[in-house]
C-alpha cells in the first residue's frame, strides 16, 4: 500500500496541495506515478526518490481496522460515538496511519456511490499552536471552500459547516495535531468543547492523532474523562528490531532506482538503520530517500552505509537511538 505525499508532488497551485483543503485532500487520492527504471534520467528519478512512499505497517493496518469498524458501528448511533486516538512520538508515523484510514474511507465511498460528485466522505483538519475555539471552526470551513469574514461569528461558522458536512455525507472527520491542545488553558478548554460539539453534531466518525496524547492533560478532568471515554488509543512506537522492521527495510529498498546500487546492501543493514534511526520509520524513509537522492547528485549511484551516516536525521530519532545504544551498553 503506497499513496504520494501530496506536498512532494508538482502543481502549480501549491496552496492546494494541503490536505487540509478538500481539493489538497482529493489530489492525495490520486495513485503515484509509474515508478522509473535506474535507466531513466535523472530528474524522473530525483523526483520518484523525492515522493514519500508510505509502507503498509501494522500500526496503519491496525488503524484502518479499528477505524473502518468504528465507523460501521457509529452508522447509526444518534448521539455518543465512538471516536480513535492515535498516539505516539514524533515521527511514528501517525498523521500516515489516519491519512490511510481517510483514503481508505473514500475510496470505498466513491465505489460505492459512483459519479457522485457532491459528497465529501473524508474532512482533515489540523489544529494550529495556540488554538481557538473560532480558528477550529475556521479550519473545518477551510477545508469545505467555506468563507470566513470577519463579522462572521462562531455559530455562523459551525452552522455553515454543520449543515455541508450533513448535506455532503461526511463519515469520517481526522484531526491532527491533537497535541496542541491544552486543556489547562482557557482557550484548549474552548477548542476541546467545540471539538466535541462537532462531534455531537455532525454525524461522523472522529479521530484524532497527536504526540503523547495519553501523558498529557486531555484525558484528565472532567472533559479528558469525557475524550477517554468515548475514544479507544492506539499506540504508535518506534519499531523493534524484528521481522517486520526487516520487511520495511527490504520494501524500500525495492523502491530504489540506483543504477549502481547492489541488491540486498540495505538488507544487509538492517539492524544498522535500526541502531541508526532508533526504529522510528519517518527517520528509516527519510536517510533512504535522501542517500538515494545524493547517489543520484553525486553520480555515485549506490547507497552505503557511510552515505546513509551523512544524511542528518531529526532530533527525536538521534535521541531515540543514542538512548538506546547507551541502555544496551549498560
Amino acid at each position: 500500500m503506497t499513496i504520494v505525499d501530496p506536498a512532494t508532488k508538482p502543481t502549480a497551485d501549491a496552496a492546494g496541495q494541503h490536505l487540509s483543503t478538500l481539493a489538497g485532500w482529493r489530489r492525495s487520492l490520486a495513485d503515484p506515478p509509474p515508478m522509473p527504471s535506474p535507466a531513466d534520467d535523472d530528474e524522473s528519478r530525483l523526483e520518484h526518490h523525492a515522493r514519500l512512499l508510505v509502507v503498509a505497517t501494522s500500526t496503519v493496518r491496525h488503524t484502518v481496522t479499528c477505524g473502518r469498524r468504528l465507523v460501521l458501528l457509529n452508522r447509526h448511533a444518534i448521539s455518543a460515538r465512538r471516536g480513535l486516538i492515535v498516539s505516539g512520538p514524533a515521527g511514528t508515523g501517525k498523521t500516515i496511519a489516519i491519512t490511510q484510514l481517510g483514503r481508505s474511507h473514500e475510496l470505498l465511498d466513491q465505489a460505492r456511490h459512483p459519479h457522485v460528485a457532491d459528497r465529501i466522505p473524508v474532512l482533515y483538519i489540523t489544529v494550529p499552536p495556540a488554538a481557538t475555539a473560532r480558528m477550529i471552526a475556521a479550519e473545518f470551513a477551510r477545508f469545505l471552500g467555506l468563507p470566513i469574514r470577519a463579522r462572521s461569528n462562531m455559530t455562523d461558522i459551525i452552522e455553515a459547516v454543520v449543515g455541508v458536512c450533513t448535506d455532503a455525507r461526511t463519515g469520517l472527520v481526522l484531526v491532527d495535531e491533537l497535541h496542541n491542545i491544552s486543556l489547562a488553558t482557557r482557550a484548549g478548554a474552548e477548542v476541546s468543547d467545540t471539538l466535541k460539539y462537532f462531534s455531537e453534531r455532525i454525524p461522523a466518525t472522529f479521530i484524532y492523532a497527536g504526540i503523547d496524547v495519553e501523558d498529557s492533560d486531555l484525558l484528565s478532568g472532567t472533559r479528558g474523562a469525557q475524550i477517554a471515554g468515548r475514544f479507544t488509543l492506539i499506540p504508535s512506537r518506534p519499531f523493534p528490531y524484528n521481522e517486520e522492521w526487516k520487511g520495511l527495510v527490504a520494501t524500500m529498498e525495492d523502491t530504489l532506482r540506483l543504477r549502481d546500487h547492489r541488491p540486498g546492501t540495505l538488507t544487509g543493514l538492517d539492524r544498522f538503520l535500526h541502531d541508526h534511526t532508533g526504529g522510528m520509520i519517518g527517520a528509516l524513509s527519510h536517510a533512504i530517500r535522501g542517500a538515494a537522492i545524493d547517489a543520484i547528485l553525486t553520480g555515485t549511484e549506490k547507497i552505503t552505509k557511510k552515505s546513509l551516516q551523512t544524511i542528518p536525521l531529526d532530533h527525536t530519532a538521534q535521541s531515540t537511538a543514542s538512548l538506546a545504544t547507551k541502555t544496551a551498553t549498560r
